[in-house]
């Protein structure tokens, strides 16, 4: 035995309790819900958000910050799994999906924010700490500590493979999209690297709110009053803020005289509405009226005219959604629900049809930006029929010399110009009309005749349009 002295123990430190910070919380439920449940994000924080308000300890800029991180975190979540991937000693589907979100989260408060470093680790392993436990939380500390010690630049310049060994996957590293949805819209764009690189970066811009003044309704007038509303780009009833906001505490808004709208979706409407139609124009049907937006447009515009519109949608419940937002239409409307590839009203009863189909949502990433991440170019298989089904149904349902405008949100050339091309070979009595002259003052529309709206271009959805004429 040695002789010497035994060294006194040091006391153990006393636990200490974690810190729970309200507002990353709240965005770790919020990527848990989108995660877990396949919820969109911009369904599930809203909900959150005002359940936090009640609480007087979480205020507005405390809301703007929970936005932040969770929009900004789904945005780059490719780009941030690249980094994490190169941090962590396992692949990382070994990862627990929990771990993942704290991660995805510390990584985007350390590469796209300007929250300091030692700010957004210690915030971060706290969090961890509150929803993982303290096990997990050491390794989530130690990630971080990896991720902190370059920016996203030098992160990239390590983790994206260079653009000339293979262009579709660098920009899909650096730019947070799958590389088959880059391919994807690169051959929709066409031309080089410069336009799809714009487009990528626009997809993972935050969008402004872009309210519309429902015509008999609201005026712009009206809208322009609130604060930070600047007028729209191009249409006469679009009204922008520019500062975000709660579109909900806007009195007309409140009262469905204005309502919440791309002013993508709101082209589409406005140039349906203005295309040139062979003989009467009373009747009008939006034959995938869910969940209203366009109806309440369209119906608006129709009223305007002595027309009646008539909104079809499949589902019940989303049926009632349109009837909510045509409530108070200024003319008479009907709204209900029905096949729209089965309908129950007979062969060429309108002047005017619009099918807004539905598709991928390649054109909304802006505002869905998880449904990158959730599609897979199979689900196109799925769409096709169904597109094909509605437009062609459209097409009975229009009478001679009436329009019909075959509408998508997703810029993919197999949702958009096959689509047309193949029912147009089904129809020969049917011809496509050049809509670009009905909205003569938006720039950058392409050859024609169809339409295609781009985020980096027009600042709105990636809108597609065909006008399509009953010729026999």
């Amino acid at each position: 035995m040695s002789d010497q002295p035994r060294r006194p123990r040091r006391p153990a430190k006393p636990y200490r309790r974690p810190k729970k910070d309200p507002v990353r919380i709240l965005a770790f439920e919020a990527l848990r819900a989108v995660d877990e449940r396949d919820a969109y994000a911009n369904l599930v924080l809203p909900p959150l958000l005002r359940k936090a308000r009640e609480k007087d300890d979480f205020d507005a800029r405390d809301a703007a910050l929970a936005t932040e991180l969770v929009y900004g975190t789904l945005r780059r979540q490719g780009t941030y799994d690249a980094v994490i991937a190169a941090c962590v000693d396992r692949p990382l589907r070994e990862v627990d999906p929990p771990v993942l979100d704290v991660l995805s989260l510390g990584a985007h408060q350390l590469l796209g924010t300007r929250i300091p470093t030692h700010a957004a680790v210690s915030a971060t392993v706290e969090l961890a700490r509150v929803v993982l436990g303290d096990g997990r939380a050491k390794f989530v500390n130690a990630v971080l500590r990896k991720i902190a010690q370059d920016d996203l630049d030098g992160w990239l310049e390590r983790v994206a493979p260079p653009y000339d060994e293979d262009p579709e996957d660098h920009l899909a590293v650096v730019h947070s999209h799958p590389r088959w949805v880059v391919s994807a819209l690169w051959d929709s764009l066409g031309g080089g690297r410069a336009g799809v690189e714009e487009l990528l970066r626009a997809d993972n811009e935050r969008p402004e709110v872009t309210l519309v003044a429902r015509p008999g309704r609201a005026t712009t007038e009206e809208l322009l009053a609130e604060e930070a509303a600047v007028p729209g780009r191009w249409s006469p009833y679009a009204v922008r803020l520019s500062e975000g906001g709660e579109p909900g505490a806007v009195p007309a808004v409140a009262e469905g005289r204005a309502g919440v709208q791309d002013e993508g979706s709101q082209l589409v409407a406005l140039a349906l509405a203005s295309a040139p139609v062979d003989g009467p124009d009373r009747r009008w049907l939006d034959a995938c009226a869910g969940p209203g937006g366009k109806a309440a447009l369209l119906g608006a515009l129709a009223a305007e005219r002595g027309a009646v519109l008539l909104a079809s949608e499949k589902q019940p419940h989303r049926a009632g959604l349109v009837a909510k937002a045509l409530a108070g239409n200024p003319g008479p409307y009907g709204v209900v629900a029905a096949d729209g590839t089965r309908p129950p009203w007979r062969p060429g009863s309108f002047d005017r049809v619009l099918v807004d189909v539905p598709c991928t949502g390649l054109g909304a990433l802006r505002r869905r930006p998880e449904a990158r991440w959730r599609r897979r170019p199979e689900d196109l298989d799925g769409f096709a029929p169904l597109q094909r089904g509605l437009l062609r149904s459209a097409l009975e349902s229009v009478r001679v010399g009436g329009v019909v405008g075959y509408a998508t949100c997703s810029p993919h050339l197999a949702e958009t110009r096959a689509v047309v091309g193949d029912l147009l070979k089904q129809f020969p009595d049917a011809e496509l009309i050049d809509a670009r002259p009905l909205l003569e003052d938006v720039p950058d529309l392409g050859d024609g005749p169809d339409i295609q709206l781009w985020p980096h271009l027009h600042g709105t959805d990636a809108m597609y349009l065909a006008l399509l004429r009953r010729t026999g």
